[in-house]
């Protein structure tokens, strides 16, 4: 999902699209105030953050603008409380409104109640395994830099197992009950060429190592 951040305020630009980004979601940031038709246009977002207090024309004049070929939800996000102000940004088209300072957190809940609201469907929940990495905790897949990462059903349990229990190592007894939920004969020796053909993928797609052994111990995700 693309998120527009229309916010002069670059160090809250930049928090914003980090914090975003670790949670999956692809992010832009504004750079020509007088051209956001244009940006939103070429970028083409499910959702916008926007500023009300902006070079050139405020939010509301843009809101207003994107309102007239666009219904993507657009969330206000200002440092003005006032009620005059929430109005108004209800009345150009807004959908929701934030006070500056916020927490993070509430506003990542806001974004997923509105996109679940407009696009009607479950909003994934990914988490951010290593810079780039992410994993989707519905569908068990990996994503490095963009790319699925092709996995069987057994190495998607294998990550599940490890994430799950990150970062203490899990033994090899506990991910054999584990695989052992499949319809599939699994066997030590299996394991092992299972967690090696994983390792295998990982170090293809990221270039790094991502799974761990512990000798005598198990595996682990550190």
């Amino acid at each position: 999902m693309k998120i527009l951040i229309v916010e002069d305020d670059r160090a809250l630009a930049r928090e914003l699209g980090e914090f975003l980004r670790r949670w999956g979601y692809e992010t832009a940031v504004s750079r020509q105030f007088d051209r956001i038709e244009e940006e939103f246009s070429g970028y083409l977002p499910h959702l916008v953050l926007m500023d009300i207090n902006l070079p050139y024309y405020d939010g509301f004049y843009w809101c207003s603008r994107i309102r007239r070929f666009s219904q993507v939800p657009v969330i206000f996000i200002s440092s003005r409380g006032d009620d005059k102000d929430k109005i108004m940004a209800m009345a150009q088209g807004g959908d929701d409104y934030v006070e500056k300072p916020f927490h993070l957190e509430l506003l990542k809940a806001k974004i997923e109640a509105i996109l679940r609201r407009t696009y009607q469907y479950r909003v994934r929940e990914q988490l951010l395994v290593r810079e780039g990495l992410f994993y989707d905790t519905q569908s068990g897949s990996l994503t490095c830099d963009g790319t699925v990462i092709e996995l069987t059903r057994l190495e998607k349990r294998i990550i599940r197992k490890l994430l799950e229990n990150r970062p203490e190592v899990v033994s090899r007894e506990d991910l054999m009950m584990d695989l052992w939920d499949t319809d599939e004969y699994v066997s030590d020796g299996t394991l092992t060429t299972v967690v090696s053909r994983l390792r295998s993928k990982l170090k293809a797609a990221c270039g790094e190592e991502l799974v761990e052994t512990r000798k005598r111990q198990g595996y682990r995700i550190p």
